[in-house]
């Protein structure tokens, strides 16, 4: 059945009114989108013509998902430093503003989580959730913004906790030569966070593939993943994604910073990553300094590690404690790099190669480690004990290099040197075992008392475990005065005397035999080409 047309007629006369109207109040807007071109690309940049507009450090997407940051901005190109994979793009490519610099994302969704610095997940279980990004430059907060280290970051770690304290917000340079357990105190400082409200950033520069497996897998092992984040970027990543890496991870441990949580942040290590910046340098035709290192190079570190610090109450009470870990070449810590971050950090943990040979673990050399703040947030239990043990193990450290040549030392400076052996005896510690507070005082007061001195150099290991099993015993209200702020009272500190002495009743024997010829020594501590016998009367 068909309608007349004169039925049809008014309908056809609305839809006609209709778009006319859409189509008069319709007004085009036009956006305006620049794009350059790839001139060149080479090992981890790229030159870049047009984009008149670019900002410097504005990240530029490249074809392929490649995103890239503005680094060198001159008159006729851009240099970029490229994220990732680069073998795709090629010369005339389209590369497009994106109108903002690098961020990564953040939120308590990243705590479990290996991601790479751009915050892809590595894990393989699935995307990453949060709801907030970062830029991973930021300004460090304001001096006013700050408040002082008062609170101790313990590690487990007997010598550092008792010679070389840290504070929560202070930076402390791990250093030494390679292969001398630098990354694993850092690892063992993360495990001894557990229960200790302290959330943890892993940030591996430029590291090998096994390595960083290595970590990880210990990490979940230990239950310390769960208030971990892990950021990493292998060796065979591009120097940019390896440049980026450090910044990212703060960026990330800065936002639980501002919601008044206290966190650790490792960078294992900065060796690499000053590396990179130099071969990004080098290849973006920036003049050259010593070691071939660009002038700034100082600047790129000491930028990064003032943004950790402790914030004042106002602020949210948060605290960034940084542990940026440095290589020494065959002892060098004069080297262009190790100074630089000497003098920026607040103090460093220095691990000799000599120790680390001679069995001792960890290896760190008290005479030229120091802490320059964290002595102020030491706790007092600590303080009360710990002047008097290192008093005794620098002089200890003095005559046992004076008797390895056979001299002959009197009775007192026997007794010094017997001493200082069952002093570094019970500085000792297996990987992976962080001790307790209370257990930790219990063996430096054991050692300020004297009550190692009648055990025998072989059986401290074992002297030193009746010790710590003896402390895992206390009655909760001495160790929550051991682990409080409170001064060590005289009650407390005859308490745990006892303790250890029962502990020790095994152990000791009546006298310590002395080396023959009167020369106090111990052959396991002699250094390699140097005489282990007695010079003869």
């Amino acid at each position: 059945m068909t309608a007349a047309p004169d039925r049809l007629e008014p309908v056809f006369d609305r839809a006609f009114a209709a778009i006319g109207q859409a189509r008069e109040q319709f007004s085009p807007h036009l956006t305006p989108h620049e794009v350059g071109t790839i001139a060149t690309v080479s090992t981890g940049i790229a030159t870049v013509s047009g984009l008149p507009g670019v900002g410097f450090e504005e990240l530029l997407a490249f074809p392929g998902e490649v995103f890239g940051i503005a680094f060198n901005l001159d008159a006729d190109a851009i240099g970029v430093v490229l994220l990732g994979e680069y073998w795709q793009l090629h010369a005339g490519d389209l590369v497009e503003r994106t109108g903002r610099v690098m961020d990564v994302a953040v939120g308590d969704g990243l705590l479990g989580r290996v991601i790479d610095p751009l915050g892809r997940p590595l894990d393989g279980q699935g995307p990453v959730r949060t709801d907030a990004r970062l830029p991973i430059e930021r300004p460090a907060a304001a001096i006013m913004d700050r408040a002082p280290v008062t609170v101790p970051l313990q590690t487990g770690i007997k010598v550092i906790d008792a010679l070389i304290p840290i504070g929560r917000g202070q930076r402390e340079l791990i250093l030494g030569d390679r292969q001398t357990g630098k990354t694993a105190i850092a690892i063992d400082s993360i495990l001894n966070q557990r229960g200790q409200d302290v959330l943890c950033v892993y940030c591996a520069i430029g590291q090998r593939a096994s390595a960083i497996a290595k970590a990880v897998a210990t990490l979940r092992e230990q239950g310390a993943l769960d208030y971990t984040v892990v950021v990493v970027t292998e060796g065979n990543d591009a120097p940019g994604l390896a440049y980026i890496a450090p910044y990212a991870a703060t960026s990330i441990a800065e936002h639980f910073m501002e919601r008044g949580r206290d966190v650790l942040i490792v960078y294992d290590d900065l060796t690499h990553h000053a590396r990179a910046y130099r071969e990004l340098s080098l290849l973006l035709r920036r003049p050259p300094g010593r070691e071939a290192f660009p002038g700034d190079i100082f600047y790129i570190h000491s930028r990064l590690l003032e943004r950790a610090t402790h914030l004042s109450p106002e602020r949210g009470g948060g605290s960034l404690t940084a542990l940026p870990i440095i290589e020494t070449e065959a002892e060098n810590i004069s080297a262009y790099i190790p100074t630089n971050l000497i003098s920026i950090t607040d103090g460093q943990v220095y691990l000799s190669p000599s120790l680390f040979a001679l069995g001792v673990l960890p290896a760190v050399d008290v005479g030229k480690s120091v802490s320059r703040v964290g002595g102020k947030a030491q706790r007092a239990a600590y303080r009360a004990v710990a002047g008097d043990l290192k008093l005794s193990f620098a002089q200890f450290e003095e005559l046992e290099t004076f008797a390895r040549f056979g001299a002959r030392v009197d009775e007192p400076t026997r007794a010094i040197i017997a001493h200082g052996q069952r002093i570094r005896a019970c500085l000792k510690q297996s990987e992976l075992a962080p001790v307790a507070v209370p257990a930790q005082l219990a063996i430096l007061l054991a050692l300020t008392a004297g009550l190692f001195d009648t055990v025998d150099l072989e059986r401290m290991t074992a002297a030193e475990q009746a010790v710590q099993a003896a402390a895992a015993q206390l009655p909760d209200e001495l160790r929550e005065r051991l682990t409080g702020a409170e001064t060590l009272s005289g009650g407390d500190r005859q308490a745990l005397i006892d303790l250890a002495g029962r502990a020790l009743s095994g152990f000791q024997s009546p006298a310590v035999p002395h080396p023959p010829g009167g020369a106090a020594r111990a052959p396991d501590t002699a250094a390699p080409g140097q005489p282990t016998e007695a010079s003869p009367p």
